[in-house]
């Protein structure tokens, strides 16, 4: 009798080399403490805390990831370019017109003879750029992978929480999860939708804590302050690592169980 279940890990937004020092530190371990069959990952901040370099993707692979998908600082890095373009392992949102290079969604082998999974790398419009809509976008997808495979995953990345609430229950039944991205904020609303999808507004990010959303908290601070353009650099302090691993039942592919990771927790005192 073979599995009935792959368990997928999520990882959230990797924030510069603080981030992806800690995806290297403890991402085997928690592969063989979760029993993950499958990695993701959202790297679009990887490169120096905004944007993907090609040697960050590799780091982020050789630690055990299998999918990068990005969002909208993708294009921050002109040296990644070609690397978008032609990489079979990373994803940029779908949703960006017709014609922009590098693409948004794949089908990749599940090791050990698992099947395949779809991942679709959508981004939101509320307070972002008026690209074309993840919603329609994500149907025109979900039709493509008719009958291709069980195991569909959707990384959200956006700004509004509704949104991503909102695309959520308009994918439920119909593809394996909706996680969203972006924020950097891990939220506790990881559950399963009625129809069998996983879902959680925001994963969260892996990368220093003691910041604003990783960025060196002067600069950020100052920038809010006087309403002008500060130069904003990575933090380095106090590095968090969060994910979720969602799992999947084999007949269907719809979630049956769904976990929040935050290592280390934050200290929050005597209780």
């Amino acid at each position: 009798m073979g599995q009935k279940i792959v368990k997928v890990m999520f990882i959230g937004d990797v924030v510069g080399n603080p981030g992806l020092k800690m995806v290297d530190l403890l991402l085997k371990n928690f592969i063989k403490k979760y029993s993950v069959d499958f990695v993701i990952c959202n790297g679009e901040n990887a490169h120096n805390g905004k944007g993907m370099s090609l040697e960050s993707l590799n780091q982020l692979l050789e630690a055990g990831v299998q999918v990068v998908t990005g969002g909208n600082h993708t294009w921050s890095n002109f040296n990644f370019f070609e690397t978008l373009k032609t990489h079979p392992q990373v994803l940029r949102p779908q949703n960006y017109p017709k014609g922009t290079y590098g693409k948004g969604y794949g089908i990749y082998k599940i090791p050990g003879g698992l099947g395949d999974i779809a991942v679709i790398n959508l981004q939101g419009r509320t307070f972002m750029y008026p690209i074309d809509c993840p919603f329609r976008t994500a149907d025109w997808v979900i039709k493509q992978l008719k009958d291709q495979v069980r195991y569909i995953f959707v990384d959200i990345h956006a700004e509004a929480t509704a949104e991503k609430i909102a695309l959520g229950w308009y994918l439920d039944g119909r593809v394996s999860a909706v996680i969203g991205t972006h924020t950097h904020v891990q939220t506790a609303d990881e559950r399963i939708l009625p129809k069998g999808t996983g879902y959680c507004t925001d994963v969260g990010m892996t990368g220093p804590q003691t910041s604003v959303i990783g960025m060196q908290i002067k600069s950020a601070v100052d920038r809010m302050l006087y309403q002008t353009p500060h130069k904003y650099e990575c933090a380095e302090d106090d590095v968090h690592f969060s994910a979720v691993v969602v799992t999947f039942e084999a007949e269907k592919g719809k979630t049956v169980a769904i976990e929040r990771i935050f290592y280390p927790e934050f200290d929050r005192g005597m209780s």
